[in-house]
């Protein structure tokens, strides 16, 4: 048999065995796919318990986003991870604090809460007498301007809102446990503090979220807290009273401090630790970013996020860091190999899935647990990371050079002497 005839009959041969190979992996995924579970949905029946209904009767789309996002949740909370919530947009002028946020506080499912101000500012209408109300987003602006009323969207309130809480805050921050530089949790837990006295002097029955967080220890960071009406006062107060006005806030700090809680869920108390992020923005990369903080910037050895669950309305594909999936969030070391497939990313309005996610969470009497109480570890949170950086100081100290950077500042050398020139004559 010739040279040619014999590569054509190895090339029929690798043709069969190829499609030998093809075939048997068909047959495989047509195996797997028998096995998965099928789209047979029973009639709802009104009798059906929350969790059921969630597992049962929302088979796809943004549906199965929703439901895997909630058995993740609750595979969260069951299994006694260490659980960080992210919350940003106009979530408490919605009240989403009062009909979500604070029930599962006080059933001890969140440990640490990051927000914007401007949540934490909102909040504090209701504690002083003012109203939040729905109002028509088509009214008219110029008219609603006239009337003094703000509006969000569908909300309004009028304007002396703005202006007697800026009073409340004021009168708290001259307070002299406030003269100091400090981190975020701990303005936070002092305003808490400071609001749970003012609630009970007032008769106030619904707590807020500033006084709820503060009974239970829970930090509250804010990563961008110089963008809201509580940080203008603090400039306000810093312009009236230079001298005697000393509160500041240290960012450097709150950002170590944020690796410290995180770093002590995972080494102090041996908790594997889920993230809640409710909308994206600052709230969402401030709490993810503490896991490079730890492992690329300081050398010390971290998993990230195990459960990382997501409800947000932007597109993934936009480049934005508030619709930045999971998968992504692990290329950067945010998310532990097995949190990019314990993940989901639902693609709703919180306001409008949260609440059915959170009744559903609440109905089982059993989803409790006690309270953590991170904010009372603060000291030993800092302290452990303080450790764990020194034992790694010489290999940071061989990370601060850069050779470029070295060269372009180093002095120049002295111009070379002019040689003297001879006199004539």
């Amino acid at each position: 048999m010739g040279k040619k005839k014999k590569q054509q009959k190895r090339e029929a041969a690798a043709v069969v065995e190829g499609e030998e190979a093809i075939a048997a992996h068909g047959e495989a995924l047509r195996g797997d796919f028998e096995n998965t579970r099928a789209v047979d949905i029973g009639g709802i029946t009104g009798r059906e318990t929350p969790d059921a209904l969630l597992r049962g009767a929302f088979p796809a789309f943004v549906g199965r986003q929703e439901r895997t996002g909630y058995e993740l949740m609750a595979r969260a909370m069951d299994e006694d991870y260490a659980t960080f919530l992210t919350l940003s947009g106009a979530m408490t002028p919605a009240g989403l604090h009062q009909s979500c946020l604070i029930p599962l506080i006080e059933r001890g499912l969140i440990d640490c809460l990051t927000t914007t101000g401007a949540n934490l500012y909102h909040d504090a209408h209701r504690i002083i007498g003012h109203r939040i109300r729905e109002i028509d987003p088509n009214a008219g602006d110029l008219a609603l301007r006239l009337a003094r009323i703000i509006r969000i969207y569908d909300l309004g309130f009028w304007e002396e809102t703005l202006l007697e809480t800026d009073m409340l805050f004021s009168a708290i921050l001259q307070l002299p446990q406030f003269q100091k530089r400090m981190t975020t949790p701990e303005l936070h837990y002092l305003l808490g503090e400071s609001i749970a006295k003012v609630e009970e002097a007032l008769g106030v029955k619904q707590p807020s979220l500033l006084a709820t967080c503060y009974r239970r220890a829970i930090p509250i960071f804010v990563g961008a807290v110089q963008d809201g009406s509580i940080f203008l006062n603090i400039v306000k107060l810093k312009r009236l009273f230079p001298e005697t006005f000393k509160l500041e806030i240290d960012v450097n700090d709150d950002v170590y401090e944020m690796g410290a809680v995180q770093h002590y869920c995972l080494r102090g108390l041996d908790k594997k630790m889920a993230v809640f992020i409710l909308g994206g923005g600052v709230p969402k990369n401030y709490t993810l970013q503490g896991e490079p903080l730890l492992e690329q910037i300081l050398g010390v050895h971290t998993d990230g996020f195990d459960i990382d669950v997501q409800f947000c309305v932007d597109p993934v594909d936009n480049g934005a860091l508030s619709s930045c999936p999971a998968g992504e969030g692990h290329t950067w070391g945010k998310v532990s190999p097995e949190g990019v497939s314990r993940s989901m990313y639902v693609h709703a309005d919180v306001t409008a899935v949260f609440p059915w996610v959170t009744y559903a969470l609440m109905s089982d009497p059993k989803r409790a647990r006690p309270h953590r109480r991170l904010y009372d570890h603060r000291a030993a949170a800092l302290k452990a990371l303080d450790e764990a950086v020194a034992l790694g100081r010489d290999e940071l100290l061989k990370t601060i050079d850069y050779p470029a950077v070295t060269e372009a500042y180093a002095p120049a050398a002295p111009a070379a002497p002019a040689k003297a020139r001879k006199k004539k004559g």
